[in-house]
């Protein structure tokens, strides 16, 4: 799961799982699987890198995601 931020501020944690695709046009939208379309600040670059990075989390350390999970509860708040 990854924290994205829309446009007026407010933040979102999204099972990554659930993303079709990412497109920059000018803005970034997340395209998701049954065919929502969410505008975000983040690039599609900055965008990768955290799907990238927690998905690493994940597959190298099984333990990670529940710590992961907890930051993002707390962030959230």
């Amino acid at each position: 799961m990854i924290m994205v931020t829309r446009t007026d501020n407010s933040k979102l944690i999204l099972n990554i799982d659930m993303i079709h695709s990412l497109q920059s046009a000018p803005d970034t939208v997340i395209t998701f699987t049954n065919k929502v379309r969410m505008v975000v600040k983040e690039s599609v670059e900055e965008l990768s890198k955290k799907i990238i990075d927690y998905q690493k989390s994940v597959y190298q350390n099984p333990q990670a995601e529940s710590v992961k999970y907890s930051e993002y509860r707390y962030a959230v708040n």
